[in-house]
């Protein structure tokens, strides 16, 4: 079983095996920084869900930062989509479309047994409360930074610093990986 789906399975279980926190589901946040293999791991943990019957979706942060300037509000965006899934009604967030540098549309999150949540700043301290699993990815900077650039492309390179030290505040700030239910070793997810 490859890496990621390992990973995956521990999730799930994990997950499966404490009491909902997100209305009557559960709530799996995976963070970490660029290029860790976050989005790797939450697609394997869906997939692994699928398998059991268990009925999940994935959102990815990336559709929610204003832009490459937009990881310290993303609390906020999370908290906005979490509250009413957290009462058992849809949520939603505002969508960024990254090539027209806006936001274009609206995406809706029904309640759902397993939400997935993942990218960096997953772990914000004012969603805190609602996870059930709170994982983090990691992996060598200098391997993150090459999946960064080979996803993003050049435009990801010319932003690379910026965004690190944006990283490094908020999760300074959130204390993800210290609260970290599991740890993933990211370099082997792809």
């Amino acid at each position: 079983m490859p890496g990621a789906a390992r990973a995956a399975e521990q999730v799930l279980d994990l997950a499966l095996s404490r009491p909902a926190t997100l209305g009557a589901g559960r709530l799996v946040l995976v963070d970490g920084p660029s290029g860790a293999g976050k989005t790797t791991l939450a697609a394997a943990v869906a997939a692994a869900a699928a398998v059991r019957g268990v009925a999940s979706q994935v959102v990815h942060l990336d559709a929610m930062y204003d832009g490459w300037e937009g990881l310290p509000g993303i609390g906020a965006h999370l908290a906005a989509l979490l509250a009413p899934l957290a009462e058992g009604r849809a949520g939603a967030y505002r969508r960024y479309d990254w090539a027209a540098g806006r936001y274009a549309g609206t995406a809706t999150v029904d309640p759902v047994d397993l939400l997935v949540v993942e990218g960096v700043g997953a772990a914000a301290g004012a969603v805190a409360h609602l996870g059930t699993v709170l994982v983090w990815v990691d992996a060598p900077r200098d391997l993150r930074r090459r999946r960064g650039v080979e996803r993003d492309g050049p435009s990801f390179e010319a932003v690379w610093e910026r965004w690190e030290a944006s990283e490094v505040e908020t999760f300074a700030r959130d204390g993800g990986r210290e609260r970290a239910d599991l740890v993933v070793d990211g370099t082997a997810s792809r």
